[in-house]
């Protein structure tokens, strides 16, 4: 009987640890995590927001260090803010590029719609590895009227062994059109 009750206490064990292993596995080869509690769109044309603007946020997939051979891997958070009380944003471009320009991904394939005081991220993971420290996002959005800017900044995070690191960059407006 102990045997038996022995056999069942490591298997109340076990059984739990083998499922959250299996639950906290790699996802699926190009699926991308958006950790935010919501994205809400809509089908806001662009062309219609009277103010429009660009924004340029530097990243880094990684950094180097010792002598510039080795790199160290990060994890980038996008961070958008609508810092705005009382007027709702529209995002409708996303882009994530690498060091050399080239363009590796598109976030949203529809216009985001950020309430006052809203905020929702974006992550490229540690293990992409394609956009070097010269990485970078190309934000677009616009508003009904000229407003408030948003606040959009990037937080970069890694840990190797017992080091970590992180850091901020923020966003830079290098293109903004008034319709009004």
């Amino acid at each position: 009987m102990s045997y038996l009750y022995s056999e069942m206490k490591i298997m109340s064990f076990i059984w739990p640890v083998l499922i959250c292993l299996s639950a906290c596995g790699p996802r699926e080869p190009g699926t991308v995590h958006y950790p935010s509690h919501r994205y809400e769109y809509t089908d806001t044309d662009p062309n219609s927001l009277k103010y429009r603007a660009d924004v340029y946020i530097p990243v880094y997939s990684d950094i180097y260090y010792l002598d510039g051979t080795r790199r160290f891997p990060l994890t980038a958070t996008l961070s958008l803010r609508n810092a705005s009380l009382t007027d709702t944003l529209f995002v409708f471009e996303i882009d994530y590029f690498d060091s050399a320009g080239n363009l590796l991904r598109n976030y949203i394939d529809s216009t985001l719609m950020l309430h006052p005081m809203e905020s929702v991220e974006f992550v490229v993971e540690e293990k992409e590895r394609t956009g070097g420290s010269g990485a970078n996002f190309l934000v677009r959005w616009g508003a009904m009227k000229k407003t408030v800017p948003p606040v959009i900044q990037a937080v970069m995070i890694g840990t190797e062994g017992q080091q970590g690191l992180s850091f901020t960059t923020d966003g830079i407006v290098i293109g903004e059109k008034s319709y009004e």
